[in-house]
């Protein structure tokens, strides 16, 4: 990418003497220095999205769903420079940063499909029939804030800035440090599209100041990181009485039954936990498999988990990227050397890789790890898998649900017997013989977590009017006056005694 194209896209954003080295993380080269904006300038920026949402809320559903599939046929015709910045900012490989194109594509078609439908006035049961007439409108809720991470940065961002943009609301949205390019890139193409500029600004800087200057000014805030980020900023809205949505982190399991083929478990998991070199939410990090077939499962993973193709190149030909960053190199070496240092096996991989880059590391598979060890129960966020035995389904099912979180899970094998272990799993979303992209690219199929995992939910319907306020309409019709003194009920009340009755036999 060209640093005229870079300077281009970081024009617009706001300007300010602080700032921060940006590399790519195939070389640890520089790529530019990133405007780190200040608590003030968020303010201000908030401030002139408030300004300009009080149009935009007024527009008329058909104006906001051309502007949005225009953005659709953009990203199409945009995808390899996009996927271009994606790779350069994140380091993951062409096929990963193809799923967040495809993301893109599927979130401004979808929500621009279906807005006119889920935003439409609905009537509802009145509750005195012939008497009164009732309906719900979807007010938007003003400006939303949207915090979005560096590990998808195309997919998270438009999945939740383009439903709050198209329920009339304005977006300012902080993008991680590392991954602004790509948000700029996005935003871009949405004000070619149509788009007001002033209705999605994004911001970038420390995460403490400007992350909350955001939940200080903004009237609902959609995030989605660690859970302990996730607490503070739901504490922060919450005393502000600020509606909030949180996609937090997941430890998620997969359980291979004793129908499944080996082969094919084998290849679910690895498609399941190493996307994006396992830096993603939804990623497998834990995988249960019949004890008896454990040892032959083991032998068939490790064959295929060293058969993947590890590097820095911007076609197809590559399984996997590096890691993002020196803390995410850090932080992975640190869960498995502590792992295997208190007795867990190495199956495959185990170890950097320097010769590709400073941050790749091999895809891993642990066994022998005991509930005494750190990364058996915290999210690791890396390219590793864990692999433990069981004697029966109802202890596959208990081991899976022996988490703080609950976000995503898998099972493979006879689908009849695989539905009804879904549903003993307390994961918000569950795959049957897939890892996570049955669910995640399903935008109809609302998506979020149970437990620590995050609360609300993104995608669906219910992923648009989270960004609305439910508004209840009545009307008195006037054909039976209600009362307004108490003597008046003797009249009235043997009336409502009589529709209550009739409204219980219809």
């Amino acid at each position: 990418m060209s640093e005229l194209k870079i300077a281009e896209l970081v024009k617009h954003l706001a300007s300010s003497p602080n700032r921060v080295a940006i590399n790519n993380p195939n070389t640890g080269n520089l790529i530019y220095e990133l405007p780190q904006l200040s608590a003030d300038q968020v303010k201000q920026a908030v401030d002139s999205a408030r300004e300009a949402q009080g149009v935009w809320g007024k527009s008329s559903i058909d104006e906001r769903k051309a502007i949005f599939l225009k953005l659709h046929d953009l990203i199409l015709e945009n995808q390899n420079e996009l996927m271009d910045i994606v790779q350069l900012e994140t380091g993951k490989a062409r096929a990963h940063a193809f799923e967040e194109v495809a993301g893109g594509t599927g979130s401004a078609r979808y929500f621009a499909k279906i807005a006119k439908k889920a935003l439409k006035p609905k009537h509802t049961i009145a509750g005195v029939p012939f008497l009164t007439k009732t309906w719900v409108n979807h007010v938007p809720v003003g400006v939303v804030g949207v915090i979005t991470p560096w590990n998808y940065p195309l997919a998270l961002c438009l999945l939740d800035v383009l439903p709050a943009l198209i329920a009339g609301n304005s977006v300012v949205q902080k993008s991680d440090n590392q991954t602004t390019l790509t948000a700029l890139a996005a935003r871009s193409l949405a004000i070619k599209a149509g788009l007001d500029p002033k209705l999605w600004t994004v911001v970038a800087g420390d995460g403490a100041e400007v992350g909350n200057a955001i939940t200080d000014n903004v009237d609902y805030v959609a995030f989605t990181g660690s859970a302990a980020t996730g607490r503070q900023v739901g504490a922060r809205a919450a005393a502000r009485l600020i509606p909030f949505s949180l996609e937090l982190g997941g430890k998620n399991p997969l359980i291979v039954l004793p129908s499944a083929d080996l082969g094919k478990a084998a290849d679910i998991l690895i498609g399941g936990a190493f996307g994006s070199a396992g830096q993603l939410c939804v990623s497998i990090e834990r995988a249960y498999v019949p004890a008896e077939q454990k040892e032959r499962f083991e032998a068939v993973i490790k064959e295929k988990v060293n058969s993947l193709k590890l590097g820095t190149s911007n076609d197809f030909n590559i399984d996997i990227g590096t890691l993002t960053g020196a803390n995410q190199l850090k932080r992975v070496s640190g869960f498995i050397d502590e792992a295997v240092s208190q007795g867990a096996k190495v199956i495959a991989g185990g170890h950097p890789l320097p010769e590709l880059g400073p941050y790749f590391y091999a895809p891993t598979v642990l066994t022998e790890v005991t509930d005494q060890m750190r990364l058996h129960k915290d999210e690791v966020f890396g390219p590793l898998v864990t692999v433990y035995g069981y004697e029966s389904i109802d202890e596959a099912v208990e081991m899976a649900n022996q988490t703080t979180e609950g976000l995503n899970a898998a099972v493979v094998g006879d689908v009849k017997q695989a539905k009804l272990v879904a549903k003993r799993i307390m994961a918000g979303t569950v795959n049957i013989n897939e890892g996570f992209r049955a669910t995640f690219a399903s935008l109809d199929t609302p998506m979020g977590g149970m437990k620590n995992s995050g609360n609300g939910r993104r995608n669906g319907i219910p992923g648009l009017l989270k960004y609305t306020e439910a508004q209840a309409i009545g009307i008195h019709r006037g054909l039976l006056e209600f009362p307004s003194r108490g003597y008046q009920y003797n009249r009235m009340a043997p009336i409502l005694n009589l529709l209550a009755k009739i409204m219980k036999k219809l």
